[in-house]
């Protein structure tokens, strides 16, 4: 393999991981606040999307500038997605929170699937994918045969200052002490005067919010949306939480790199060993070796009892 095709599967894999650790930090705030497991997180993650690209369509002959019509694009599709979680908080999983889990699981599986036909039967043509708008720079670095584009770096680095952000937001700030009280123990924080409902409002906006952005780089990066994109990018985020040490922030980070990592070495190794199996067959390969490693490891790479929840 020469040392430009290294560098391209090193960016993809980067981008990748970005995109699965911001979504499998969702499921961990979930999980984390409320011992909730939320299986419409990835059809969250499409109506942001979806909504982004709505928004474009509408001031696309308003605004002309492609970075104001990404600000608006951003802002809008993020207060969708955040609107939408704290809808689904207040009336889904508040009620069902003395429920047995399954219930919830169920709820928010079926509410998955609710959305997901919705896009699909109700908007213009929503069966068929749609192009995403090229709103990011076009040009790149040139580094001999490799070319570093400037669209991925602003994504990737986008994507690792949300991380640190909200690393920073969950560490250093009153709401994040709050959101760890309350996911240290939900009883004794209620004591203390610390809202409960309102965090779990909060926590749900917050891991909402951060699904839709992650739809809109998948989208950026791409150049290309579909209603179906959510299932995929939400079990990969899940099973990145899983892997990581589900309700631990910094394992759901581990978790979405190591996946994207696996996707990467199974597009370069199956070709490579198996002349007749294309590289599509990557997402097979990850899976795979994700099902061993949780064999090994039940307990996740990062496990609760060695570290804080959330």
């Amino acid at each position: 393999m020469s040392f430009d095709i290294f560098l391209q599967y090193l960016l993809n894999g980067l981008m990748l991981g970005v995109i699965y650790a911001i979504v499998a930090v969702g499921f961990t705030l979930y999980f984390g606040v409320l011992d909730v497991i939320k299986f419409s997180h990835g059809d969250i993650l499409m109506v942001g999307a979806f909504a982004g690209l709505t928004t474009y369509i509408g001031i696309a002959g308003t605004f002309k500038s492609p970075w104001l019509q990404l600000l608006v694009l951003v802002v809008i599709s993020l207060s969708v997605a955040a609107f939408l979680g704290a809808i689904i908080a207040r009336y889904l999983i508040l009620p069902l929170q003395k429920a047995p889990p399954i219930n919830t699981l169920l709820v928010t599986l079926m509410l998955g699937l609710a959305l997901r036909e919705s896009v699909r039967l109700f908007y213009p043509n929503g069966s068929n994918p749609k192009p995403f708008p090229r709103l990011l720079p076009g040009d790149g670095i040139n580094l001999g045969d490799f070319t570093l584009r400037t669209d991925s770096l602003i994504l990737l680095t986008t994507g690792i200052i949300t991380i640190v952000a909200v690393q920073g937001l969950i560490t250093r700030s009153k709401i994040g002490l709050a959101i760890r009280a309350v996911a240290q123990d939900s009883e004794t924080a209620r004591i203390m005067g610390i809202n409960f409902r309102q965090i779990v409002l909060i926590t749900f906006m917050l891991g909402s919010a951060l699904a839709a952005l992650a739809g809109l780089m998948n989208g950026l990066y791409y150049n290309e949306i579909n209603f179906n994109m959510g299932l995929l990018l939400g079990v990969i985020g899940f099973s990145a939480a899983v892997v990581g040490g589900l309700g631990n922030f910094y394992g759901a980070i581990v978790g979405g790199f190591l996946f994207a990592a696996l996707q990467t070495i199974g597009a370069v190794l199956l070709p490579a060993l198996l002349p007749d199996v294309p590289s599509a067959y990557k997402d097979v390969f990850a899976f795979t070796m994700i099902i061993i490693i949780m064999g090994l490891k039940p307990t996740g790479l990062i496990s609760e009892k060695s570290s804080e929840r959330v």
